[in-house]
């Protein structure tokens, strides 16, 4: 029975976390962002977020993104400074091609610095892309 199950792979959806200005508090934030990079939208995007390590947990954050189209991207969250010294954990599900997929995405911890940005696929901003 455990054959006949198909689990499919996740591709070219990504999480990322981007510095941006934000103008409400005049301070530069963190955002968490996902990323669809691939030909087909995603559909009943859900993505359940927390930070953790060896002594501390943050609370369990729940997002009903929805549908985001091919070759765009979506807001998830603001991250605080605090949570950057934790791993940071998304876990994503969505439907794609009538199919549910999931995927864990990790920030380790004190991997979300600037010396670290990169370009981007699709939000064209720099950032950091999960593991």
């Amino acid at each position: 029975m455990k054959k006949d199950i198909e689990i499919p792979v996740v591709k070219d959806v990504f999480v990322a976390v981007v510095r941006e200005w934000n103008d409400e508090y005049l301070s530069r934030d963190w955002n968490a962002y996902i990323i669809n990079n691939g030909k087909t939208p995603i559909e009943m995007v859900l993505v359940v977020s927390k930070g953790y390590d060896k002594d501390t947990r943050t609370s369990v954050m729940r997002h009903g993104i929805g549908v985001v189209d091919a070759k765009d991207y979506a807001k998830i969250e603001l991250v605080q400074e605090d949570v950057l010294k934790l791993h940071n954990e998304f876990f994503v599900t969505f439907f794609s091609d009538g199919k549910l997929h999931e995927k864990k995405y990790l920030f380790p911890k004190n991997t979300i610095r600037e010396s670290d940005l990169k370009d981007l696929p699709v939000l064209e901003q720099q950032g950091i892309l999960a593991e």
